[in-house]
């Protein structure tokens, strides 16, 4: 029998189809511009990166939409189809309505096994036919009510140019269509965060305008039996998704590392993301300073560094202090359990995002979702404006596969730079993070001048110049990682390094490299072999003259 110390049923549960993604919010008086912005990663092993596109549309009455789940292309069954729908640019619609999510599973019993809505579907369809956030809460409400919840617990970000909200939400079970719920308005001045965790607690329950719910979310709880306080002590969070090691461990420590790099003072819930203390973190918090979306980038690639918790570091990062960890999230030693860590930016990221929505802007031009295929970490946040009306061939949808390999796909170009720096992270991250950085400075200096642009110019125009340059963008800048990924194979051929100089390869009178590098293990890491005896020692000359 194993022993555990480390607790694992609830992630188990939530990440039965693979999934476990990140969201960071931000309320329009904690940003540098007075935007919005909503994050996410899509992370799962079966999810093929590309960039939705739903044009538009007028609908004859009585038309019916076919549901298939996100998550597994599985038919669900029919709903009614809006007589219009708007355009939607991957989480984004042409309003600048953005919805993103992460799963937190919570009690199995409440999956409806009969309903048609499932999370990814529900996102989708409401992008296609709300206008606002508060709006788009109402559409999801509706949606579930009338035609039932597929999926597992979900926490949504939504957000327009305005307010930023937090829904989260879980079915009643096999045969019981809608759902039970609770949604929070982000306060402006303040940023938020969920990892696959629910992590509303207590609410108001007479503050319309900054907290909405269904009205049987605590009577259905009575119901079941799982909840027998009093109304005011009623914890969401507690009541439909309890947590436990795994909701801490792997879950509310992408929360932490956050909310510790705005604030400081919240570095003190390690413990609590430990296990090791019960003190919760808060939902939101006022960070220290103002938020951009190239900081959300940025924390979007947070790999906990310079933490207890640092995946480039210590004997499981190997000499070349790689991220990747074989297995699942734990394994066991002499039957017990152990836990590894889980980063916000992870090598099985589908795609993410950082959204950012800008009220001073026409809705069209607004909008913008800084959009990147793979691990967030070595990939590229890329301008994709709200108003486009196609998706660049490089991000489009059955452009290659999982199964398929394709040489104009972004997917394909991001994943052979990454696969190829893992083996030498230490060394490669830093070229592969001084091409970002230029790639994404040029991108934030081009979008002021675009934004002139399109604005001086009617819509339709305005358009298809927005549509021209983020197809421009994708295409050079993914062209731009395939050259990245052939320089790095010439310098570091054979794991050897090619000097330079001045940006260019040393040679030397024959067009030969002029240097060659050969880098060795870091001296921590000999040492440890040297102790397991695992290297044997060079010997002498003397005692080779003495050998019998």
């Amino acid at each position: 029998m194993v022993k555990k110390i480390m607790l694992v049923g609830a992630f188990l549960l939530l990440s039965k189809a693979g999934w476990a993604c990140t969201n960071f919010l931000a309320g329009k008086g904690a940003t540098t511009d007075g935007s919005t912005l909503v994050t996410y990663a899509a992370d799962s092993y079966s999810l093929y990166g590309v960039l939705y596109h739903y044009p538009a549309a007028v609908y004859p009455a009585g038309t019916m939409l076919d549901i298939h789940e996100w998550d597994t292309g599985e038919y669900l069954g029919q709903i009614a189809q809006a007589e219009q729908t708007y355009s939607v640019i991957g989480n984004m619609n042409e309003h600048q309505l953005c919805i993103a999510e992460t799963t937190f599973g919570g009690r199995p019993e409440l999956v409806d096994t009969a309903g048609i809505m499932d999370y990814g579907s529900l996102i989708y369809v409401t992008l296609q036919r709300a206008r606002t956030a508060r709006e788009a809460i109402r559409t999801m409400d509706a949606l579930v009510q009338e035609y039932g919840y597929y999926s597992s617990g979900e926490s949504f970000s939504i957000a327009d140019p305005n307010e930023v909200w937090i829904m989260e939400l879980i079915g009643k079970g096999p045969g019981r269509k809608g759902a039970v719920w609770v949604a929070r308005r982000l306060p402006d001045d303040c940023v938020s965060a969920h990892a696959n965790q629910a992590r509303i607690t207590t609410f108001p329950k007479n503050d319309p305008e900054n907290c909405m719910y269904s009205p049987d979310v605590i009577s259905f709880a009575r119901e079941m039996g799982y909840y027998e306080g009093r109304d005011k002590d009623f914890s969401f969070s507690d009541t439909y998704a309890p947590l436990d090691f795994g909701g801490l461990y792997w879950c509310e420590a992408r929360v932490w590392t956050f909310f510790r790099q705005v604030d400081p003072s919240t570095d003190r819930f390690l413990s609590y993301v430990k296990g090791e203390t019960k003190e919760r973190m808060p939902l939101w918090v006022k960070p220290q300073r103002k938020i951009s979306a190239q900081d959300m980038k940025n924390f979007m690639r947070d790999q906990y560094e310079g933490t207890e918790l640092d995946m480039l570091s210590g004997d499981l990062s190997g000499p070349f202090h790689t991220k990747l960890r074989f297995g699942s999230l734990s394994c066991v030693v002499d039957s017990v359990e152990y836990s590894y860590e889980r980063p916000v930016a992870t090598q099985q990221t589908g795609f993410s995002f950082v959204a950012q929505m800008r009220n001073w802007l026409p809705d069209y031009v607004g909008g913008i979702l800084w959009f990147g295929v793979d691990d967030a970490a070595t990939s590229l946040y890329v301008p994709m404006y709200c108003g486009m009306t196609a998706v660049p061939e490089c991000f489009r949808e059955g452009n290659g596969s999982l199964l398929e390999y394709s040489s104009t796909s972004a997917f394909w170009t991001y994943n052979k730079v990454a696969n190829f720096a893992y083996g030498m992270y230490s060394l490669m991250l830093p070229d592969i993070r001084q091409v970002q950085g230029r790639w994404e400075s040029y991108f934030n200096t081009l979008v002021p001048g675009v934004d002139s642009l399109a604005q001086g110019v009617p819509e339709e125009e305005a358009r298809v110049l927005l549509t021209d340059f983020s197809v421009a963008q994708a295409q050079a800048s993914t062209d731009a990682w395939n050259g990245l990924g052939e320089y790095l194979l010439v310098k570091y051929l054979d794991g050897r390094v090619k000097g330079e100089r001045d940006g260019r390869f040393m040679r030397n009178g024959a067009g030969m490299p002029a240097k060659i590098i050969r880098p060795d293990y870091p001296q921590e890491y000999l040492r440890e072999v040297v102790k397991r005896g695992q290297l044997l020692r060079v010997r002498t000359q003397e005692e080779m003259s003495n050998r019998k």
